[in-house]
């Protein structure tokens, strides 16, 4: 019985071995195919591809990507269609991303915007370049202030040194930003 469960021991250490090859394949196999151009690396190959791309605004939630590259198809060759979808549901969110092959073939997408697909009005755009750093929904301005025990009087006061006259019952903290009934 001992001998039984040396040789499957011996068994499951080849197996092992076997295992850490194939990995180790599948891993070379994958770090040539991102070095082949499948992932963009540098925001120069970035910006090209974007300039490749365009926005498809207001798609059908049922809408395939084959659906939406057979649309596009005669504005030129299709290199990938991205639905994106929420991470939560997996639901798509209402719009995609097209590539193509070529830079002339966006302006000819872009003649497709107010088209018609699946019974509604699709937008289409030019795909925009995000830049690090850049963000659209950046107001300006430090929003989270900072505010001693006083209340504004770090900044010279309420509205340039005066503070509100308050009669009756004060709060403090979050208290006053909420209505006085609150039921949930």
């Amino acid at each position: 019985e001992l001998e039984a469960i040396k040789a499957r021991v011996r068994e499951m250490e080849k197996e092992d071995e076997r295992l850490k090859q194939l990995q180790l394949e599948a891993e070379t196999r994958l770090l040539m195919s991102s070095e082949a151009g499948l992932f963009p690396k540098t925001t120069e190959e970035k910006v090209e591809v974007d300039q490749r791309s365009i926005y498809v605004g207001n798609v059908d939630y049922g809408g395939t990507a084959e659906e939406l590259e057979s649309h596009f198809n005669s504005c030129g060759q299709v290199n990938r269609v991205t639905i994106l979808c929420d991470k939560f549901s997996g639901h798509p969110k209402g719009y995609a991303y097209i590539e193509f092959e070529e830079k002339s073939s966006v302006k000819a997408a872009v003649e497709l915007d107010e088209s018609v697909f699946r019974g509604r009005v699709i937008k289409v755009l030019p795909k925009r370049t995000n830049m690090p750093g850049i963000s659209t929904t950046d107001r300006g301005g430090y929003r989270g202030r900072f505010q001693a025990r006083g209340g504004l009087a770090q900044r010279g006061g309420y509205y340039g040194g005066q503070h509100p006259r308050v009669r009756g019952r004060t709060y403090r903290g979050r208290a006053r930003l909420l209505p006085w009934y609150f039921p949930y």
